[in-house]
């Protein structure tokens, strides 16, 4: 009888995930929230992308404790085949000049997450409008290597110069007219934020050009942008779950990074762990060296509340993370950030708020909670006065996922944002963030997020995110002035077929503005352009299939979720792929021109 390696693996990976990953990950408490992955959808995933998410990604903490064999055994358990050699080199194709790179041109650029300080995500000089959709072709593709199942870091075209990142952790500075590879860097952990890339002060004293991301090991960095070396690092949080997903903001000679801690969100209701002990922060660094100029937390120090039946001791406040990019709003000297919901009891005025710092010090000088009491943790039910794991009430799970963009209309300065609960709000930072306006875009949904708005001279345009709803999708325009709405449109049919867990309408992800026309990426796997006047579909692109890729990489588009197309330089540049707890995953990038 002949007996095979990969059997063997997979009868060992089938013992180690019974006795560690068994209780999260098959059975029906634990994954009827829809928060854990079941292992039906585990098994949709390749090996390489297993022990990916156990190396580097939100699985990491969990898997801690597991050998390097038994991180394989339950990669190849799972993804029902063996591990692949990685084949060095062949992730990316190194170009054959050297062209130096000069900083930003001054005009068609998309720098960090929102295109500015502001945060619009308005590409008004992006060298693509409405009238050019139609005469968009797919120019090259980009995949990204080493089992990656979900494209989730927005990149950043500046110069001459297109900045990527991957769940790998891998960072690259490719050419934007070709796809071949300028430098390549790999970070201590996945990179989800967008790249960022701002002036720092040479040793010699001169002046240079840096990148500045983050990574989900609550790493923020700064290498050089024109030759990756390292500038600085610099670990912003010691929290076990601490994570930053919210792109780095800079502004004169700081740089501000959001941190969150989700993965704590979805262990708080083991009975055998501590919850809860994270607290949401926003750290400003000096943009050459990386040294903490200030912090600011957004709940209170931990207090430990009492023991669970297991005799574990638990703890709160904690929660309040800042999943998104800080917006810089320089004639105030202000920083506004918003917040997510609370992790344990007692509640906390800064969760679920938009909130406004001091450039300066960090110091809060104004709140505007938004939705108050959401405290929420993943496998606890609506009350729960006999389990101190759990808050007394369990919350809505209505955090922001999106940074507030600062804009002016009638001369009025106002700040946009949209909420998961699926409200919309205008803020006036001139009164302490009083509302100005509010208005309802869809049902709410405590899963997924509503990653960003984003607005022009007239209106915010907002997609629907909604995906645990029985009407997920559309797109909403809203009158900047009044909050009214301007126009909606319904969903698209599914392009990914009968809609179902993996295959969605909701329009969630961040949406982009272009003179004429918004872009929205769908769960579906679709890019659509809809009317700015009336919202009517101008152009769509489905990603739902295999691209043929300029460094080799089998690559395939999926999901699309978080972060939103960028547009610059008269380029249409988007990721595709967006696996994990729902969702088809996907590995490309996607580089559109005008023919």
């Amino acid at each position: 009888m002949l007996v095979f390696a990969g059997a063997a693996a997979a009868q060992d990976g089938a013992a180690v995930f019974q006795a560690n990953c068994a209780n999260c990950h098959a059975s029906a408490d634990a994954t009827q929230q829809g928060r854990n992955p079941s292992i039906d959808t585990l098994r949709r995933l390749s090996p390489e992308a297993i022990l990916n998410a156990l190396l580097n990604g939100k699985m990491r903490i969990q898997a801690v404790a597991l050998s390097d064999p038994e991180r394989r055994a339950i990669a190849e358990f799972l993804g029902g085949r063996a591990l692949e050699a990685p084949n060095a080199g062949a992730s990316v194709k190194p170009c054959n000049a050297i062209a130096p790179f000069g900083g930003p041109s001054g005009t068609a650029e998309w720098n960090g997450w929102g295109n500015g300080l502001s945060n619009t995500r308005f590409a008004k000089d992006g060298g693509i409008g409405a009238k050019d959709l139609p005469k968009l072709t797919l120019k090259w593709a980009f995949g990204y290597s080493g089992g990656v199942t979900a494209a989730r870091a927005q990149p950043a075209l500046v110069g001459n110069r297109l900045f990527v990142a991957s769940d790998t952790g891998d960072v690259h500075a490719l050419d934007p007219k070709t796809g071949c590879a300028y430098w390549s860097f790999r970070a201590k952990a996945t990179v989800r934020t967008a790249l960022l890339v701002a002036p720092y002060t040479l040793s010699n004293g001169g002046n240079g050009w840096a990148v500045f991301f983050g990574d989900l090991r609550a790493n923020a960095y700064a290498l050089d942008a024109s030759t990756g070396q390292v500038i600085w690092v610099q670990k912003v949080d010691d929290h076990p779950y601490a994570a930053i997903t919210g792109t780095l903001t800079y502004h004169s000679g700081r740089v501000f990074v959001p941190v969150q801690g989700l993965s704590e969100e979805v262990q708080g209701g083991r009975p055998e762990y501590e919850c809860c002990t994270f607290r949401g922060s926003v750290s400003a660094l000096d943009v050459g060296t990386g040294a903490l100029v200030w912090k600011t937390y957004t709940v209170g120090e931990k207090q430990q509340r009492g023991t669970n039946a297991r005799g574990t001791r638990q703890w709160g406040p904690a929660g309040g993370g800042i999943w998104s990019s800080p917006t810089i709003d320089p004639r105030r000297g202000a920083v506004y950030v918003s917040t997510g919901n609370g992790y344990a009891d007692p509640p906390q005025p800064m969760t679920d708020a938009v909130i406004a710092l001091d450039l300066q010090s960090g110091k809060v000088r104004w709140v505007n909670q938004l939705t108050a009491d959401d405290t929420w943790t993943l496998g606890c039910r609506a009350t729960n006065k006999d389990n101190p794991n759990c808050p007394a009430t369990l919350g809505p799970d209505y955090d922001f996922s999106a940074s507030p963009a600062l804009t002016t209309i009638d001369g009025r300065d106002l700040l946009v944002l949209p909420q998961k609960s699926g409200m919309t709000y205008a803020l006036d930072p001139e009164k302490q963030g009083a509302l100005v306006w509010q208005h309802r875009i869809g049902q709410g949904s405590g899963r997924g997020g509503q990653y960003g708005g984003a607005v022009d001279e007239r209106y915010a345009y907002f997609g629907v995110g909604d995906s645990t709803t029985n009407a997920p999708g559309g797109m909403v325009a809203v009158n900047l002035a009044t909050g009214t709405r301007v126009w909606r449109t319904p969903p698209e049919k599914t392009l990914c077929g009968a809609p179902g867990r993996d295959c969605n309408a909701a329009q969630g992800a961040a949406v982009t503005a272009i003179p004429g026309a918004v872009l929205s990426g769908s769960y579906d796997g679709g890019l659509r352009a809809y009317a700015a006047d009336d919202g009517s579909l101008l152009w769509q692109f489905d990603t739902n299939r295999e691209f043929a890729t300029v460094n080799g990489v089998k690559a395939n588009g999926g999901s699309m979720d978080g972060p939103g197309p960028i547009v610059a330089g008269g380029l249409l540049i988007v990721n595709s792929g967006y696996g994990g707890i729902a969702g088809r995953p996907g590995n490309v990038l996607l580089v559109f021109g005008v023919e």
